[in-house]
């Protein structure tokens, strides 16, 4: 890799470190290329991604940034996985390490913050952006229905009882 090479690769990595709402980091000595993939595939569902770059060059990107903090976490064979959504990258990868004891998360950063093994695990619990919004649609969405089935209740009730009188009659 020749120096243009690696000055690319630092500003696309700066980049990630500035836009991505939750970085982690983690070890993933012993993973086979199929197991790799599959995170990378897991992870590109939820919508994030997973990058390897040399420790150095990750250390050069992460001067001056918002999570320069994790530059510590960046020893031995590294993985980072990043996502624009505060919880995406931490779920997915928690879930990994869960069902593949080789990857070793080590901790991470969202935002300022710097997060060890127990803070990623802690954002993995969080829900996530989508679930937020669903609940909060729930909560915007149910009073209405309460208001529309209270409206339609005396017609229904009305109806009921005219039915029971014109069976009466009937009989």
């Amino acid at each position: 890799m020749d120096r243009a090479q690696k000055e690319k690769l630092v500003d696309e990595l700066g980049q990630i470190f500035e836009s991505s709402g939750v970085v982690v980091v983690a070890h993933y000595a012993g993973l086979t290329v199929a197991e790799m993939q599959g995170l990378r595939a897991q992870m590109r569902e939820a919508g994030g991604s997973v990058r390897v770059a040399k420790n150095k060059l990750a250390k050069i990107a992460l001067e001056g940034k918002p999570c320069a903090s994790i530059s510590s976490l960046l020893t031995g064979m590294t993985v980072m996985a990043y996502s624009e959504d505060p919880v995406a990258a931490a779920k997915v990868m928690e879930k990994f390490a869960k069902d593949n004891k080789k990857l070793v998360i080590l901790g991470g950063a969202m935002g300022n913050s710097e997060l060890d093994a127990a803070g990623v695990t802690a954002v993995a619990a969080m829900p996530s952006r989508e679930e937020l919004i669903a609940s909060i649609v729930g909560c915007i969405g149910a009073p209405a229905s309460n208001i529309a089935g209270a409206i339609g209740a005396p017609a229904s009730n009305i109806a009921g009882i005219l039915s029971t009188l014109e069976e009466r009659e009937a009989a």
